[in-house]
């Protein structure tokens, strides 16, 4: 059972870290497998059903290492091909003479006036994202700072037996660029960020099984996950595992 646990906690803290900080290589699907997890119940919880409750405040230590102590998580911007600066650059107001423009965009610690952490708050998973990145344009290389709003789904696929996370990147906020530029990439960088990421499996399946074996019963103990609710209080997320235990006989006799 101590095995179980440790299984469970370093798969919600890799996953939550992953979630916000996620080194996406290609477009992933756009649709996230499983239902919304929702609160408990008012009539409460049911028998068998393990809680794990994790602190916002460690959360945010384990991101705040990956992003000082480790290379910043990084990801290609949109779907944009590489092109050569021209004479216009100037004009929209974009960098030359810079390091190769390769359109990606990167999540940093700190700025443009906010930290990038998770924040736990009415019942609801959020997180400001700060991050700097480039855009190889048709008129030359853009360089950019600011910052997203962005909101975080549990989602429970019973078939899988897995928890899975979907992003929502509500807004974006950029730095001082020219209006004409910043009508096209803010949704630029709303639209990568969402479709980069998502989604994002927290939990895998064998992470939370149960197959305990009982010597003396000449059997196993085993469960599956009916159902994973989750609620947001006290700066802390405290997800809670509904299991169906059953029996299963020893092999053999």
């Amino acid at each position: 059972m101590r095995r179980f646990v440790l299984g469970v906690l370093v798969g919600l803290i890799a996953g939550a870290a992953l979630v916000f900080l996620y080194l996406g290589g290609v477009p992933r699907a756009a649709q996230t497998p499983g239902v919304p997890i929702r609160p408990p119940d008012a009539s409460g919880l049911p028998p068998g059903t393990a809680q794990i409750v994790l602190r916002q405040d460690f959360f945010n230590d384990v991101i705040g290492h990956i992003l000082t102590d480790m290379n910043a998580p990084s990801f290609p911007l949109g779907m944009a091909e590489n092109r050569n600066a021209n004479s216009d650059s100037k004009a929209f107001g974009l960098a030359q003479n810079q390091q190769p423009c390769d359109s990606r965009i990167t999540i940093l610690p700190e700025g443009s006036g906010v930290k990038t952490a998770i924040n736990f708050a009415n019942n609801n998973i959020s997180a400001p994202l700060a991050f700097s990145g480039n855009y190889n344009s048709p008129f030359g290389c853009l360089q950019f700072t600011g910052w997203a709003q962005a909101n975080f789904e549990l989602r429970f696929d019973a078939a899988q037996q897995a928890v899975f996370g979907r992003i929502t990147v509500e807004t974006v906020n950029l730095d001082g660029v020219n209006p004409l530029i910043s009508g096209f990439m803010t949704p630029l960088v709303q639209t990568s960020l969402n479709n980069r990421v998502n989604p994002i499996q927290i939990i895998k399946g064998s992470q939370i099984a149960v197959d305990l074996p009982i010597k003396a019963s000449g059997g196993s103990l085993v469960a599956t996950v009916k159902d994973v609710r989750a609620e947001v209080k006290d700066n802390a997320l405290n997800l809670y595992v509904i299991y169906d235990f059953s029996a299963k006989p020893a092999q053999g006799g």
